[in-house]
């Protein structure tokens, strides 16, 4: 976890005594990220390859609850947890090094933690995964399947499933949650947006451009989130190198924004931080236009380092990349002028940069 400035909350101002403790609640499956790093090129069948760097982190879903912790969100996680060595450090990684309440997470006896391997290189990834489906808490006969009872929270985050409905969307969704989702591949081939049941309970919905376009039948990214529009109030299509485009169905308003050039050496989860960013400026009650900036800087950031959860950007990068940005003679001025809003956000003074992070690894019982 990287050190962050201390004090800064984005909902400083907007929160009251009987808001929820929680601010972002979200479920899914935690894995143990196995990072290789310092690879010259793709491994080749029949050879060894050795990597001059590896990390490790927790993963899957952690990597979104990572991102939303380290903007300075009061973040519940709800997951299964191995009860082997893999389990136990990622239960304390999340918990005690990133601040992240799992007192609606479990242990499973006897059950391992599932595991990825991810190799970096050229700026792609390669990953093998494996695990099994956790079993769920015991909950009384006739009860709903764990997570019965998510907080109370301000907003949550969903991954949408063809033909699958979840029970605690709708139920986050009654008790005033703003529901954040995005979605997969389609195996199924049908891109059917009917067959995304939860669609109905969601404030914003994140997919990316080819997503959308098959979703909507449309071959233009834009005309597909004004599709989408019609179905939820906020449509947010992420353009990849171009950077992404919302349309907002409540006021009309549309904004697009495009994305910072950066030299990628990892995209894990990069996705993931793109809609911490938004979640946050959302909340935040941000210009629709500041939230598309704000979640593209944090997912750029994310990309130029290695890992996931590893990767995802605090308070403090974020200050010391506006720090650092500014010192370019060749800047233009219009294009800094979009991130302009950080101002009111950050501190005068920031750590100088590059920055040094913690990169965590499985073994260490004392300080190295």
């Amino acid at each position: 976890m990287s050190t962050d400035i201390p004090g800064i909350d984005p909902l400083d101002g907007l929160r009251a005594p009987q808001d929820p403790a929680c601010d972002v609640f979200l479920t899914g499956t935690v894995f143990l990220d196995i990072i290789f790093t310092g690879l010259d090129s793709a491994p080749v069948r029949g050879t060894e390859s050795w990597a001059r760097g590896m990390g490790s982190s927790p993963g899957g879903v952690a990597n979104m609850a990572t991102a939303l912790a380290r903007l300075g969100l009061h973040t519940s996680l709800a997951a299964a947890f191995g009860d082997d060595h893999y389990g136990e450090y990622c239960w304390d990684a999340l918990e005690q090094g990133e601040g992240i309440d799992l007192s609606m997470s479990h242990t499973v006896p006897g059950w391992h933690s599932p595991v990825t391997v991810s190799m970096a290189y050229e700026g792609e990834r390669t990953m093998v995964s494996h695990g099994h489906e956790a079993p769920g808490p015991a909950v009384p006969a006739g009860e709903p399947a764990f997570p019965c009872c998510p907080p109370r929270a301000r907003a949550a985050v969903a991954s949408l499933t063809p033909g699958r409905s979840e029970a605690w969307v709708a139920t986050a969704a009654r008790n005033g949650a703003r529901i954040f989702a995005d979605v997969g591949w389609d195996e199924t081939g049908r891109w059917d947006l009917d067959a995304l049941t939860d669609l109905e309970h969601c404030q914003a919905f994140l997919p990316n451009a080819e997503e959308a376009m098959r979703y909507t039948r449309t071959d233009c990214p834009r005309a597909a989130a004004h599709a989408l529009a019609e179905r939820v109030p906020l449509a947010v299509v992420t353009l990849g190198a171009e950077g992404a485009y919302a349309v907002d169905s409540a006021t009309g308003a549309s904004a697009e924004v495009p994305a910072i050039e950066v030299e990628a050496l990892d995209p894990t989860g990069a996705g993931d931080v793109f809609v911490a960013g938004f979640v946050t400026g959302t909340l935040a009650d941000w210009p629709l236009a500041d939230r598309l900036a704000f979640a593209g800087l944090t997912a750029a950031l994310s990309v130029q380092e290695f890992g996931g959860s590893l990767s995802a950007p605090g308070w403090a990068e974020i200050a010391a990349w506006w720090q650092r940005i500014r010192t370019f003679a060749d800047q233009d001025p219009a294009a800094l002028q979009r991130y302009a809003f950080l101002d009111e956000l950050l501190p005068a003074a920031a750590r100088p940069w590059p920055l040094r992070r913690a990169v965590p690894t499985i073994g260490f019982r004392h300080p190295v």
